[in-house]
């Protein structure tokens, strides 16, 4: 049976999962691409690198995210939220980075790409306005 998880079991399951899917749609097109982000706070944080994502997140900031775990004949747990892409940029950038290294335990300076590289490195966080979370767990 399918359970519907409460808000604040769909939050930890949040702040424990490393990969989620962003979905967005722009210019009559659809994107769904993996990334590695952190949940803090009503907030997803990403730090990517300039490309079609950014682009279309850009023309159309309405974006919605998933995660989910697969536990094999135990069952499965998912969540989705929907929110507003915003990027950031100074102070608010430095602590996207800073909220992404402590996640994944890194010390000292993360990995930018500068100028030389062709590639720039953006920040930015999705404010989780709706959120949902369901689960089956299954007895062995």
């Amino acid at each position: 049976m399918i359970a519907e998880l409460t808000r604040e079991e769909t939050e930890e399951f949040l702040r424990e999962q490393v990969v989620g899917r962003i979905g967005c749609h722009a210019d009559g097109q659809t994107y769904v691409v993996p990334v590695i982000y952190a949940y803090d706070d009503g907030y997803l944080y990403v730090a990517t690198i300039e490309g079609r994502k950014t682009r279309m997140l850009r023309a159309n900031p309405e974006v919605c995210f998933e995660v989910d775990r697969y536990d094999g004949p135990a069952g499965w747990r998912s969540a989705i939220a929907w929110g507003t892409y915003e990027e950031l940029a100074g102070e608010e950038a430095e602590r996207a980075i800073a909220i992404l290294a402590e996640r994944f335990g890194r010390t000292g300076e993360t990995r930018r790409h500068g100028p030389e590289s062709g590639l720039r490195t953006v920040c930015f966080r999705i404010r989780v306005e709706e959120l949902t979370g369901r689960a089956v767990e299954r007895s062995a």
